[in-house]
Order: C-alpha cells, then structure tokens, then sequence
C-alpha cells in the first residue's frame, strides 16, 4: 500500500514540474515578443571605400543597428560626408571618426599625413626602390652614399651609412593603394611618411647624396646601429667589410702626436774675394807716373743688404 502511495507522489510531481516549465517558456516567449527592440540609427558604407576617398551621399547609408551601435559610430550622415578616408572602409561595415580625417582636411593624400609628420617625397628607379616592391604601407630604411665633407681620412674613399630607418611609405607614386597581390610597381617618385626633423634631413641628403632605400619587414620594428663602411673596407678579404666610426676616427686623428720640427741647420756664410792693388808714384824731374807693383788679396764674408 505505501509503494503505490509513493509511486502516486512521484509521478505527480513529476506531472507537476513539466506543466510549471511549459507554462514558464509560454510567458516568457509572450513577454519578450511584447517587448519593444532596442536599434539605433547608425552610418554604414555602401561600397568598399579606399583610402583617401572623399565620401559622398552615395558612398554610405543609414541602417539600423541592434543593441549597443560600435565605439566613434556616426549616426547622422551630415557627420561624415566631404570627410577623407584614411583607412581602407569595407561595404556594411560602420563608418567610424577614427577612419576619416578631420572635417575640411579633404581627400587624397594630405589627407591621410597624421598629425605632427610631413611627406616628403624621393626620387627613385628600379635599384633605389627595390625593383618596384617600395608600395604604399611599407616600412624602409635608407642609407645615404658619398664624401663627407672635411674628411680627415680622404685615402677611405666613398663612405656608406643608414640615415633613417623603419619609414612608412605613404604613397609610391600616385597610387596610394597597396597592390592586393603584391606585385611590383614600378615608379619614379615615393613618398615619405616622417617628422619635421626628419623631413629637414632627408631634404639635404637627396641633394647632396645617393640615396638607397632598404626594404624591411613590418613587423621588425627594432632599431639597428650598423657603423657604416667604407669602399677602402671593401678589399680587405672579409664579407661585410672593415667597419668605421667618423667619431674615433677624427678622435684618432686629433690624439696623433705632432711630428717633431726640424732642426734649422746654419747655413755657412757667402764669402767675397777683395783684391787691393800696390802701386808706386815715381817723379821724374817734373814727370809724375804710378807703376803698380803688386796686389793683395783679401777673403771675408759678405755683407748682405737687409
């Protein structure tokens, strides 16, 4: 008898459970389909947008977002248009103030300069820009080739060292697009993305040197100190060659020893030959006559006129 009483509990509380859940997923389906969705209005692009597009009324749309809109989001198209891309917006993705310039700063290039660097521009061929894989986004070094000036070691020769190194290249030529598949591009002109400082620099050098631009990996962003070589350093059996260091060199220079004066050595006088003649004055009655009877010779040094 107590068996089938307890049996009788269980499966009616087991009854009881299965009705409480369905009734518990009934409610909240009603509750939530009766609550209202939280969106927001916010800027999207309609088509892929590349660096340095100025957006225009058909470049972006006005969706709605649901939930919490992405951080720097634009919800007013007003916001964004006549404003320059400076990184690559792709179709449906939101159109966020940390990928366009500054409002009035326009398109283009100038656009996508930050804050405080320069572009400067260098001239290059097919061996200065590294047979055309100098493309925008890169990272260079440049070394710089010539004669210093007041070369306190001239017998050196031509003399090489790295100038700036890990420089963006903000643009190779015109194109200030990477090529998506990496292919070369060959172009007359780079430009430089660095500071005033390095801006005045580089100036100097592409006047007054060769430059040579060194490709790099982006992300080795470690700063190397090579010394630099020089050709006299290219013959001396090793791979590299002989390493240099202007500083300890013109250090070296300054702590040689002067070379002893010379000692003057007295010259011997210029001696002069004076001849005196001896003569004889013999009076004949009223005749007078000078008869030279010999001479003396007399040697001593001669007086020079100052």
């Amino acid at each position: 008898m107590n068996r089938r009483f307890l049996a009788v509990v269980v499966f009616a509380l087991v009854i009881a459970l299965g009705a409480s859940y369905l009734v518990y997923r009934v409610l909240e389906n009603k509750v939530m389909q009766g609550a209202p969705k939280k969106e927001t209005k916010v800027v999207v692009a309609a088509a892929d947008l590349p660096i340095g597009t100025l957006l225009k009324d058909g470049d972006i749309k006005l969706v709605d977002w649901p939930g919490t809109p992405p951080p720097h989001s634009i919800s007013k198209p007003e916001e964004a248009i006549k404003r320059g891309v400076i990184a690559t917006i792709y179709a449906g993705e939101p159109v966020l103030t940390t990928r366009l310039a500054a409002s009035g700063a326009g398109g283009g290039l100038a656009a996508t300069i930050p804050p405080g660097k320069r572009a400067v521009a260098v001239r290059v061929n097919d061996v200065v820009g590294v047979s055309g894989f100098v493309q925008p986004g890169m990272r260079v070094d440049l070394l710089i080739s010539g004669m210093p000036p007041n070369n306190s070691n001239p017998s050196l020769g031509t003399q090489t060292r790295t100038l700036l190194q890990n420089i963006e290249v903000l643009s190779a030529g015109q194109n200030i697009q990477k090529d998506a598949e990496g292919k070369p591009i060959s172009v007359p002109v780079v430009n430089l993305l660095v500071t005033p400082e390095q801006a005045e620099v580089l100036s100097l050098a592409t006047n007054e040197t060769r430059i040579q631009l060194v490709l790099r990996n982006p992300l080795d962003t470690e700063e190397a100190k090579p010394p630099g070589t020089a050709l006299a350093y290219l013959y001396e059996g090793t791979p590299e060659g002989r390493r240099f260091d202007n500083k300890k060199i013109n250090n070296a220079n300054r702590a040689a020893p002067r070379p002893a004066a010379r000692k003057t050595v007295p010259q011997a006088p210029v001696m002069e030959r004076i001849v005196t003649p001896i003569n004889i004055e013999m009076i004949t009655g009223t005749k007078k006559e000078t008869i030279q009877v010999g001479q003396t010779v007399v040697t001593r040094p001669k007086v020079v006129a100052k």
